[in-house]
């Protein structure tokens, strides 16, 4: 068995490679051309040195067909991918490969098993559905940045010859306004690059149209989209966005866990008794957060329950960690809709009617102390025969003690 570092760059890769006894066998750099890859994986295969072999790599923009290339190889037995650690002050390509490859190799019981490594933060690895969503909905977003940047622009040509008060509609995005904008009186360069941006506005439009139709047909596929658009404010691009991103959510144990890896719990900086707690650690995916943010607006209009917790945080912490603790709660409420195939229920989830069987033991308990003190207290009352009238006074009280006359002197 053969364990492969790679340090993936652009145009080349340096590998590196030890065998079952951790030496190092191989060293050096490979070209990225498709070509020289192919001879590569023909050296390695007629090198022997065991049947199978197992690579690891550190996760980058553009990785994906390296991946893909060694998972169709029949004698590699697994492809990790990692996120990269803290940069060293000694750091060179054959230093990262040789890292690299030593980390898999103290590591492989447990890599190749599918276990969890102490010091190693493996990567999801998408299907090719979630990747193509992933992909469809990262272009959607772009292209609407694209347009809001356009209508920014348009909006300062109107500033600088102050006349957005001519303005036929309050809206900005209407016909009206396009139709105006187009026989505005301006100066020739004003005229040029407003037609320029009358014009990209249109293209933004009409990419935007396409991509949102691509994106309906794909969530009509997805079973873990239409669950997360049961919440108020989630249209099919945001839920579409959000399943992908968040994938097979068996992988996580609980809620929070899910808020973890979406970067949604504080950091921590403590060390023997000092507690240090800073501000979100922001490790998982920048679009899933950005959309969180957009739907506590409207989750917060819909949820009564939701608006109250959030008001009694906002009355202690501020408006801005108010809003944060909605989006992680709202993270955990994602895990449980998912993983327990719920939609989701407006004012959280009912009430409890019946007791549980911790509230029913403790009940339980308590019926059998106060059993064992009535047996208590009747045992002595029955010994000494009826008890008196009871005068409702109660029986810890102290008695009043009667002072007996006192005898006749001589007798």
């Amino acid at each position: 068995m053969l364990y492969m570092g790679i340090d993936l760059h652009g145009k080349q890769m340096t590998v590196c490679i030890r065998n079952e006894s951790g030496e190092v066998v191989l060293q050096r750099q490979v070209s990225t051309r498709p070509a020289k890859v192919e001879e590569f994986l023909q050296q390695l295969h007629a090198a022997g040195g065991g049947p199978d072999y197992a690579a690891l790599l550190e996760v980058c923009g553009f990785h994906d067909w390296l991946v893909k290339r060694l998972e169709s190889d029949g004698r590699c037995r697994d492809v990790v991918v990692i996120h990269p650690d803290q940069r060293s002050k000694k750091k060179t390509d054959r230093r990262d490969a040789n890292q690299l490859c030593q980390l898999l190799w103290v590591n492989r019981q447990r890599l190749l098993a599918g276990e969890r490594a102490n010091g190693v933060r493996r990567v999801y690895q998408p299907t090719d559905d979630e990747r193509q969503d992933r992909q469809l909905t990262s272009v959607r977003q772009r292209a609407g940045r694209q347009r809001t940047r356009t209508i920014n622009q348009i909006r300062y040509i109107l500033r600088r010859n102050n006349l957005e008060w001519e303005r036929p509609t309050k809206t900005f995005q209407t016909r009206k306004v396009r139709q105006w904008l187009k026989t505005l009186p301006l100066n020739d360069t004003d005229r040029l690059e407003l037609d320029h941006l009358l014009q990209q506005w249109e293209l933004w439009e009409r990419q935007i149209d396409e991509l949102d139709e691509r994106i309906e047909q794909r969530f009509a596929l997805n079973q873990a989209a239409a669950r997360l658009a049961t919440i108020v404010g989630v249209s099919c691009y945001m839920a579409l966005a959000i399943a992908s991103r968040i994938g097979d959510v068996a992988r996580f144990v609980r809620g929070r866990s899910l808020a973890n890896f979406l970067g949604l719990t504080p950091g921590s900086r403590s060390s023997g008794e000092q507690r240090r707690l800073g501000s979100i650690t922001k490790e998982g995916s920048r679009t899933v957060r950005f959309l969180l943010g957009q739907l506590v607006i409207h989750v917060l209009k819909k949820d009564g329950r939701m608006r109250n917790w959030y008001k009694q945080i906002k009355r202690r912490r501020g408006a801005k960690i108010a809003r944060v603790a909605v989006m992680r709660r709202l993270a955990v409420i994602m895990w449980h809709m998912l993983s327990k195939e719920e939609d989701y229920c407006y004012g959280g989830p009912p009430q409890q009617t019946r007791r549980t069987a911790e509230q029913a033991s403790a009940h339980d308990q308590a019926a059998g102390r106060r059993a064992w003190l009535a047996e208590l207290t009747a045992a002595p009352a029955a010994a000494q025969g009826p008890p008196a009238e009871s005068t409702g006074a109660s029986s810890l009280c102290r008695k009043k003690k009667t002072r007996q006359p006192a005898p006749a002197a001589g007798k």
